[in-house]
């Protein structure tokens, strides 16, 4: 049975550390691929700060188009929106019985899974890999049998850091790959 890292997230976009922490977790955690999991709406996020969907899907696309271990999913996009994680892993669950996913997660959001839909499942049903995040520990479910935190290195890089950047005109050159860059102008993304 292959096992599956599921990388959720807006990407908004995506940038170096979403591929760090992705390729590490491919290669470190015992999983075979990670799929970037594109959520058209977060429920927790405001629509008014996201580029578009498809948009934030092409930039995934490009950003991962030679790499065999990792994957864009846009699952999310043929699901009811908002999109919930419980959704989305019961139907991949469903869609794929012979692959086992795995959720993974930063520390800040393990703060806050207690607030998820149907936390309770996601926590009974599925493995979770968490990665470390600034400023953010995790005594709250350190003795979890679902929970495994990680050594993946420490990202302080943040999509809302490269969206001001790109705002404030400023050079974003290795922040982001080179073809995401030059789609986000082609675009006129976040300016």
């Amino acid at each position: 049975m292959r096992k599956i890292g599921l990388f959720f997230g807006s990407f908004n976009p995506v940038h170096v550390g979403h591929l760090i922490i992705a390729n590490f977790m491919a290669n470190f955690t015992g999983l075979d691929e990670v799929w970037f999991v594109v959520s058209p709406q977060n429920p927790f996020k405001k629509k008014s700060t996201l580029a578009d969907p498809y948009d934030r899907l092409e930039m995934l696309n490009l950003a991962l188009e030679d790499c065999d271990h990792l994957k864009v999913s846009d699952i999310e996009f043929h699901l009811p929106i908002p999109s919930y994680t419980i959704d989305t892993l019961t139907h991949l669950s469903a869609k794929y019985p012979n692959r086992e996913f795995v959720l993974l997660m930063g520390q800040d959001n393990l703060e806050s899974l207690e607030k998820w839909k149907n936390a309770d499942i996601i926590l009974r049903d599925y493995k979770i890999y968490v990665y470390p995040r600034p400023g953010f520990d995790n005594e709250k479910f350190k003795d979890h049998p679902a929970i495994t935190v990680t050594d993946t290195p420490l990202m302080e890089l943040s999509s809302t850091f490269l969206r001001n950047a790109i705002k404030e005109k400023k050079n974003i050159q290795f922040f982001t790959p080179k073809k995401v860059i030059e789609f986000i102008d082609k675009k006129g993304l976040y300016s």
